[in-house]
């Protein structure tokens, strides 16, 4: 492995090295988005102190208090994220489901491929099983009756979760199965799974989900069996709060681990490993906690912007003490305009045009009748 020292007042230190050959390749990725440092080349990039050498193509380690990226390796670099894309399926679901709704199990939800808790058709679940089983036993069936659940359904979802992705400023990422399974068009990267870990955990429900250990779940005839949630982390890490593990064929281990230690919170994503995935991760982490203070960021988490329509109008004052809210400018197409103009005018500014074009249209039929009188008797006279 080669070592370049950028040129640079502090120590900087970028390790080049090989990236697997199973990007997703889906065109460029937006890699000045979190800094121009961000890149998806496959290198290291790190300012303050040497990361430990872990076997993932690509990887991130941040600050999620402060937005901070300490170090990454191929930030941007697009490659299939298996179960972690769960993460934004439940940035989309869980502010529109409600927890007690029942759900019943369809043959759909149990015949999706791939890991599964155990959904029966017929059986009735509660949204609130069924999110514990997506986070806990990454199940593919309870995502699939969850988005089915949805308005919209599954397709809905997708269309909800690409949107959710431009919003947030995770554009890496194209989604075409709510599940993380590897399908064709659908990729994410490192950084964007950061972006994931990090709106949802400032969702509590998020939050207890992802750190939640065991679960019970129901069985087809009665009772139920116990679920343990796949992310070792919880059980070996100190301050570890979970958030979501990964798998499959083509995408390999994917990871997405956070923890809190020292007033510092941090979260670790990891794409493309062949093995040792919660290893590597604690190791960042440990790496992470232990030089946070010597470290110098290298980018950042960008924080998505604010919709105009989603802030509170601001509020001043009239000359009469009266508080009367700010109008917020916007711009209308032509038929628009003309259509919010006549919505805001009183009733009574058309209202009156129309009843004089009524009565000139009563009095018509009356004056012809008039001139037709008057052109009779002038005949009979003539």
């Amino acid at each position: 492995m080669r070592v370049l020292l950028t040129a640079c007042a502090t120590t900087a230190l970028v390790v080049a090295g090989p990236l697997a050959a199973n990007a997703a390749d889906q065109g460029p990725s937006k890699g000045s988005v979190g800094g121009v440092r961000l890149t998806k080349e496959p290198t290291v990039v790190a300012d303050g102190a040497t990361p430990p050498a872990v076997q993932a193509s690509a990887w991130v380690i941040a600050d999620l208090d402060t937005g901070a990226v300490l170090a990454a390796k191929a930030p941007h670099a697009q490659l299939r994220p298996a179960s972690t894309l769960k993460t934004l399926t439940a940035l989309v679901l869980l502010p529109r489901l409600n927890k007690a709704d029942k759900v019943i199990g369809t043959d759909q939800d149990a015949g999706i491929e791939g890991s599964k808790v155990g959904i029966y058709p017929g059986l009735r679940y509660t949204v609130d099983q069924l999110f514990q089983g997506m986070f806990l036993a990454s199940g593919n069936d309870a995502v699939h009756a969850l988005a089915a659940h949805d308005v919209g359904g599954v397709t809905a979802t997708v269309q909800r979760m690409n949107a959710k992705a431009a919003e947030i400023g995770a554009l890496d990422t194209h989604v075409t199965d709510p599940t993380g399974l590897d399908a064709n068009g659908q990729y994410s990267s490192a950084y964007d799974l950061a972006l994931f870990a990090r709106a949802g955990l400032e969702r509590p429900d998020f939050s207890n989900y992802a750190s939640t250990k065991y679960a019970s779940f129901p069985l087809a005839k009665s009772g139920s069996y116990q679920v343990a949630n796949q992310n070792k982390l919880l059980f070996n890490y100190a301050g570890a709060l979970g958030v979501k593990t990964g798998y499959t064929t083509l995408a390999r281990n994917t990871f997405i681990g956070a923890a809190k230690r020292d007033g510092h919170t941090l979260v670790v994503t990891l794409m493309n490993s062949p093995h040792g995935i919660t290893e590597d991760a604690s190791t960042l982490l440990t790496w992470g906690f232990k030089y946070h203070d010597a470290l110098k960021p290298v980018g950042t988490l960008v924080k998505p912007a604010q919709d105009e329509r989603t802030h509170t109008p601001e509020v001043k004052k009239t000359t009469t003490g009266t508080s009367l809210p700010k109008r917020s400018r916007t711009v209308l197409a032509p038929g628009q305009a003309v259509q919010a103009i006549a919505l805001r005018m009183p009733v009574w500014t058309y209202a009156a045009p129309a009843f004089l074009l009524l009565s000139l249209f009563l009095r018509r039929p009356k004056a012809l009748r008039v001139r037709a009188r008057n052109r009779a008797s002038r005949a009979r006279r003539h």
